[in-house]
């Protein structure tokens, strides 16, 4: 058999190293968010709605590794918010697990699973396309960076908090107390209150994080998204 060529043998040494880049990152950052999602720093009580910092790492893995990996990474997110609400369950767990009974029922809805995951999901694949989208008009290095990081946690909270009203309207002004006339502004309220500083940490972490780590990928790989 006919040995390839040099050029061929040096895309396939570079390929593999690729692919190992990429493995390395990926545990990184699925380890960041477990650490995250099993001490007190994952999910900060703020009465009875959990802030976070998990969506980040998801969004960092969104932007350098691409939407398809960012979705595993959101499904991990996802799956950490489903076992600390059913081992652990708060005020407002039934919104996150089915097996929590909803407010005045036995049993729990099915939907919640939607709540638990879809946004989660999404915030590993949103933040990619906003970053791709505004690095091409962007004249600023750092602004793709920046708008890619709150795209990805608007999504979360914005998604969990809209279908929560779509969802358990009732059952959430139940389990909070909150007139049912009064919820849409209670709504808002945690939106402005968690959202919007969640927000902007998370673009902030994102452009100082990504930019040395898009160099480092871009020295060690062979092949875009």
């Amino acid at each position: 058999m006919a040995a390839l060529p040099e050029q061929q043998q040096g895309e396939i040494k570079l390929n593999k190293k690729s692919k190992y880049v990429d493995f390395v990152l990926m545990a990184l950052f699925a380890a960041v968010i477990l650490v995250l999602a099993l001490t007190p720093v994952g999910y900060i009580r703020i009465g009875l709605i959990s802030a976070t910092l998990i969506h980040i790492p998801v969004i960092i893995g969104s932007v350098i590794l691409g939407p398809k990996r960012g979705a595993v990474l959101g499904g991990i997110f996802g799956l950490t918010s489903f076992i600390m609400n059913f081992m652990t369950p708060g005020v407002l767990s039934f919104v996150f697990c089915p097996f929590i009974p909803v407010p005045g029922t036995s049993r729990g809805n099915p939907l919640a699973i939607v709540i638990c995951f879809l946004p989660r999901i999404l915030v590993g694949v949103v933040p990619y396309y906003v970053y791709r989208l505004m690095k091409k008009t962007a004249k600023n290095e750092y602004f793709p960076l920046l708008a890619g990081g709150a795209a990805g946690s608007l999504v979360n909270t914005l998604l969990v908090m809209g279908l929560i009203y779509l969802i358990f309207k009732n059952a959430y002004a139940a389990a909070t107390g909150v007139d049912s006339n009064a919820v849409t502004a209670a709504i808002i309220g945690v939106v402005l209150m968690n959202g919007v500083p969640e927000a902007v940490a998370a673009a902030l972490i994102n452009a100082a994080v990504c930019k040395p780590l898009l160099r480092f990928r871009e020295k060690n790989t062979a092949r875009g998204e």
